[in-house]
């Protein structure tokens, strides 16, 4: 299989934005593709995707130079290599909360002998190098565990500690709410930022990256300054809307100008 861009990228202390397709239509991931995101990721978890919509997207967003990824929607090994075979390059795994559900999302996303997953990757292969798929994909393929729970922060440096971590994705919605907060993404509690802190000290000391789910473009740099190197912003039909509205909203006030 070809390079992963984001670990190459990651590796040379580069930050990485990520696209976020909740849109179940391989024209809107086409459209999404060409934003200039180094990666895409499907979400299976909250989105309107479903599998063969994921795939979708996958052969719509081929020709263009993105990475690759889906959110899956649960801790689960049958769907983990289905989206793997399917041609996923990451694997983001939501609600991974003590070391055990780490060790079974990195068997399920890894070939034997690191793990357990059944060789056919139907899609993936024949997409590869001259160097087969299976010699490369445990290298190549990204495992992210979500950390976005008060039982996540108290079993951190356990699940961190499990070989075949590549980086950690914060859900500030899921975090806030499993600490008695309301449920948003761009987060501002003195709380919250000490979490995020340790999360990004945790992380540097092992060489995982940490990535954050967010609200707008402002915030998405911010995180980057304090040390995340992977931001998502929105998703596409929160995109969508944002831009909608303020067309909107400049032709409304366009017209009471003329009046």
């Amino acid at each position: 299989m070809t390079k992963n861009t984001l670990k190459q990228r990651w590796r040379e202390g580069k930050p990485t934005i990520n696209g976020w397709l909740a849109i179940p239509a391989g024209f809107s991931a086409e459209v999404m593709a060409q934003g200039g995101w180094d990666s895409v990721t499907v979400d299976l978890q909250h989105g309107v995707q479903d599998y063969l919509s994921m795939v979708a997207c996958f052969q719509a967003m081929q020709v263009h130079p993105v990475l690759p990824m889906v959110r899956v929607p649960w801790n689960e090994p049958g769907i983990i290599g289905k989206v793997l075979d399917a041609g996923a390059y990451g694997v983001i795994c939501p609600m991974v909360n003590t070391r055990d559900q780490a060790e079974a999302f990195i068997t399920a996303c890894k070939y034997p002998p690191r793990g357990s997953r059944s060789n056919g990757p139907i899609r993936a292969g024949i997409y590869g190098e001259s160097v087969g798929y299976q010699a490369t994909a445990n290298d190549e393929i990204l495992c992210i565990p979500m950390i976005e729970t008060q039982q996540a922060l108290d079993n951190l440096d356990a699940i961190l500690d499990v070989k075949g971590i590549d980086a950690i994705y914060v859900g500030p919605s899921d975090l806030g709410f499993s600490l008695g907060l309301a449920p948003r993404m761009d987060r501002e509690e003195p709380q919250i930022l000490a979490i995020y802190e340790r999360l990004i000290a945790e992380t540097g000391k092992r060489g995982i990256a940490a990535g954050i789910h967010c609200g707008s473009p402002s915030y998405a740099v911010r995180a980057i300054g304090m040390g995340f190197r992977f931001c998502t912003i929105l998703n596409d039909s929160g995109l969508l809307l944002q831009a909608a509205r303020a067309a909107v909203g400049a032709f409304r006030e366009g017209l009471e100008k003329k009046s």
